[in-house]
């Protein structure tokens, strides 16, 4: 939108202002906006009227300036950048629907300007993206909450002059205390994770296991009961493009057991979360499971939550093959690709919604599969890539403190890795003092070096994020560079498939 205030931006270059991050600067009717480095941290600068009202929201201090015109700066935190979302509308997180997305996790509040430079360069827009993405276990182990999460996304994009739709999400939700905390901080997707009620246990048990699994699930709400749940599905057959897929007792019964009190789980969040009275849209995750969910298995998790009321736009479930954190895809493509294939139906006939890839990060080998197969009804999730791209940059700016980054990881790795699916060996890492600097990036390539820094991230920062956040700060455009080209290649897989 053109602006009508008589100040414009060549004045304000010719004062030396709008040089640090010119993709940030934005002309509405009656005021001019852009984000500054400041000598105290980055820093809002709006140049408007005395008497315009906007200036009302932000925090700050005043300046005269040329032309009757105040000069505002205010500092880039929690209360300013609600304030930002409030008169720049498409800073504001709202539901995607069912388009293709992708979720960039950022472990350190820095990477949003690298992730968006990804998405323009990588697809024009077509993707829609989700820059504030953090699960409470992750918040946890770096000392965030959901209000940083959020407002480190919101000043990221502000400052890549991000201006199309966007998403937010609070991922693996396992309570509905953290239902609370995220929606208060203004979280739109919300990722529930039953995995707890999940019982792994049902894939090999007998039959009569089973059926003692069945009659001990929490009937009441479930709002059925075993009889009803055989007169249901026993016998059914669903019907999926060329082909039917048969679901017969013992597969009831399995996968009844196996996801029963998941789904029971789901409805009490769902509906708590419906009763917060805010927009909102739903993703079910059962991936961080030990087990596949069969074709069978999805069927009866979607019909279920849909007999109980639940809308979502995205499930996550357990693929075949190995999902290991920060590498490619372990297994079998060919198998993988049929399991995907029928799970993709499923997805269409009872939805339709995304599959969703969690674990999604480097997975350069399935991203053609299932963009193919699914269409474009698909979530990429990525997390932890980020922050091992941020201690690549490390590795070639500062050598030294990355050994000892990788130094610390070593020695931490067998305790971190309690709650991950890895199978990265220690002895197989190369030691820190045995390689060049110039050769000290390449481990970032490496699969067992890749996945001990990727799982040790949380007492990493918590040892080293003043000297880090220094560093990146310092290097910020080596990181965004580094992150724009990473990211481009997750990307372009979904743009080529459409």
């Amino acid at each position: 939108m053109a602006s009508a205030f008589p100040v414009g931006r060549m004045e304000l270059e010719q004062a030396n202002l709008v040089r640090d991050y010119p993709a940030s600067f934005v002309a509405l009717d009656s005021a001019m906006l852009w984000l500054e480095a400041g000598t105290g941290g980055k820093q809002l600068a709006i140049l408007a009227r005395p008497d315009e009202p906007l200036l009302h929201r932000f925090a700050g201090t005043h300046e005269p300036f040329m032309a009757g015109a105040v000069l505002l700066r205010a500092p880039a935190d929690a209360t300013n950048a609600s304030a930002l979302q409030g008169i720049l509308p498409w800073l504001r997180p709202m539901p995607l629907g069912i388009q293709t997305s992708a979720g960039f996790g950022d472990r350190l509040g820095l990477a949003t300007p690298g992730h968006v430079r990804a998405l323009e360069r990588a697809s024009d827009r077509t993707i829609a993206p989700i820059f504030a993405q953090q699960s409470i276990r992750e918040m946890g182990r770096t000392g965030r909450t959901p209000v940083d999460v959020m407002t480190d996304a919101t000043w990221g994009a502000f400052q890549a002059g991000w201006n199309g739709l966007l998403g937010a999400d609070a991922d693996h939700l396992k309570t509905t205390e953290d239902i609370d905390a995220t929606v208060a901080a203004g979280f739109t997707f919300f990722t529930i994770d039953p995995g707890a009620f999940v019982d792994d246990e049902a894939d090999d048990a007998t039959a009569d296991a089973l059926r003692r699994k069945v009659e001990a699930l929490p009937w009441a709400e479930l709002e059925s009961d075993p009889d009803d749940l055989r007169r249901r599905y026993v016998g059914a057959r669903v019907a999926l493009e060329d082909w039917e897929l048969l679901l017969d007792e013992q597969a009831v019964q399995r996968a009844a057991a196996k996801y029963g009190a998941a789904v029971a789980h789901v409805r009490r969040m769902y509906r708590h979360l419906a009763s917060k009275g805010v927009p909102f849209e739903l993703e079910i995750s059962v991936d961080e499971t030990e087990s596949p969910t069969s074709h069978q298995e999805h069927v009866y998790v979607a019909q279920e939550l849909r007999r109980l009321g639940v809308t979502w736009v995205s499930l996550a479930p357990r693929y075949i093959g190995r999902f290991e954190k920060g590498v490619d895809y372990i297994g079998d493509l060919g198998a993988l690709r049929a399991d995907l294939a029928c799970h993709a139906a499923i997805a269409r006939a009872l939805g339709p919604y995304k599959l969703s890839l969690h674990s999604g990060s480097d997975k350069f080998s399935v991203y053609p599969i299932i963009a193919e197969l699914t269409a474009g009804l698909v979530h990429l999730k990525t997390a932890g890539t980020s922050y091992l791209e941020a201690l690549r940059v490390l590795a070639q700016v500062d050598p030294a403190f990355f050994r000892e980054v990788l130094a610390f990881g070593l020695d931490h790795y067998e305790h971190d890795r309690a709650s991950y699916h890895v199978s990265a060996a220690l002895n197989r890492v190369p030691r820190p003092n045995s390689l060049s600097n110039e050769r000290l990036p390449e481990l970032l390539d490496d699969f067992d070096a890749r996945q001990v820094l990727h799982v040790t991230f949380g007492t990493a920062l918590a040892e080293f994020w003043p000297r880090l956040s220094e560093l990146l700060r310092a290097h910020e455009e080596e990181y965004f560079e580094t992150l724009a080209g990473h990211f481009a290649r997750h990307l372009e897989p979904f743009i080529r498939a459409r």
